[in-house]
């Protein structure tokens, strides 16, 4: 079989640590655009990446890609594409589409030419007039850009940021891939103390702890593609044993997650017993003046209110002058802060020594980067 055509996605600003992943895993034919990387692999690549992926929404399998300037070139270059190849006679499809900057701008119209499309190269292999879609789940997307067309099936289901650990959740919590990504975008390393003095549900700490025992993000959830019968049955469980055997679940990391809220701690602490990294998280309820940088050269990763509630601008702002006295006690410390004000470093005290441009969820953020010295190299 000839090298399937793969799509990561992923929210604005993380295509670097997605195709960090995609190269460590060791896919190539790499290529990235806003909000995707797109790769070759073979049919493993599918269970591979649904497991292993941290910091991208979804797997999407390519199934072509053409210009289009009228109806009728949308219909015959999709009815040409190999559905067949991976749509069952009893397979449940639905199509979802996005129209930017084309001439073909009526999103309902394109869903519904990409459906009859799919429904006559389906007729043309099963020779039937009526299909049941009552078997396995295909959800095709069509997605268009100045004209150029792109249809994909998700081999995903539901978005790779549900974990299946959280069940208890703070208000306005930071979603599992982008905490993942906080974590890769630092220069933390799991040897080094790590600290969030904001905690809320405990998202950033526990992503960081599955990092450190290298526990695969998509261990305890399944995946739309598990039913797919191109896929072989045991696939997804030697790809699941494979993960099981790389994770260190006895690794001890240095972390530590607080909070002034006693019941987001709570919170915290019951998401992180369904992770599996309870035993190697301390948390603590304590408001941030109190939370101590415990030993040296760690590094602290945190995602502190925004503020965007009328009365509470003071309240974060005062708050955003105590992490800069608190952080600054031990200048070993790396500091890296996601906030949505653009004035953070001056209620800070301190110009960032890098910033990037990240969207959590539909909030245009900043991740302010305050870099200490590199640890001393062990003898």
């Amino acid at each position: 079989m000839s090298p399937l055509k793969f799509s990561a996605t992923a929210a604005f600003g993380l295509e670097a640590p997605v195709k960090r992943e995609i190269i460590r895993m060791g896919f190539d034919d790499i290529k990235v655009s806003d909000g995707r990387v797109d790769f070759s692999g073979d049919i493993a690549a599918i269970p591979k990446c649904n497991l292993n992926l941290r910091t991208s929404d979804r797997l999407l399998l390519i199934m072509g890609e053409f210009n289009a300037y009228s109806f009728d070139e949308l219909f015959e270059a999709a009815k040409a594409l190999p559905w067949e190849d991976w749509i069952t006679e009893d397979g449940k499809f639905t199509v979802t589409g996005k129209s930017i900057k084309s001439q073909l701008y009526s999103v309902p119209d394109v869903q519904s030419i990409v459906k009859k499309a799919v429904v006559e190269k389906l007729k043309q292999k099963y020779r039937v007039e009526w299909f049941e879609e009552t078997g396995p789940e295909y959800k095709i997307q069509a997605a268009i850009l100045n004209d150029l067309v792109t249809l994909t099936i998700d081999t995903t289901g539901a978005s790779l940021h549900k974990r299946g650990y959280r069940e208890h959740a703070v208000l306005a919590p930071l979603r599992e891939t982008a905490a993942s990504a906080l974590v890769e975008l630092s220069y933390w390393r799991k040897d080094r103390p790590f600290l969030d003095p904001l905690c809320g549900s405990g998202t950033i700490a526990i992503e960081a702890a599955l990092v450190a025992r290298n526990i695969a993000p998509g261990l305890y959830r399944g995946f739309a593609s598990e039913k797919w019968p191109q896929i072989p049955a045991k696939a997804y469980a030697e790809a699941r044993e494979e993960c099981k055997d790389n994770a260190d679940f006895k690794f001890m990391p240095e972390i530590y997650a607080s909070d002034i809220d006693a019941k987001a701690v709570a919170s915290a602490s019951a998401n992180a017993l369904k992770a599996g990294v309870a035993d190697c998280i301390n948390f603590d309820v304590c408001p941030l003046a109190k939370a101590p940088l415990p030993g040296n050269y760690g590094v602290v990763i945190c995602n502190p209110p925004y503020g965007e509630r009328i009365g509470e601008k003071k309240e974060i702002e005062r708050l955003y002058r105590e992490m800069g006295k608190s952080f600054s006690a031990d200048k070993t410390w790396s500091v890296y802060v996601l906030s949505a004000d653009e004035d953070f470093e001056s209620f800070y005290g301190r110009r960032a020594d890098a910033k990037r441009k990240l969207y959590n969820g539909t909030i245009k953020t900043d991740y302010y980067q305050f870099h200490g010295p590199r640890p001393p190299k062990r003898i």
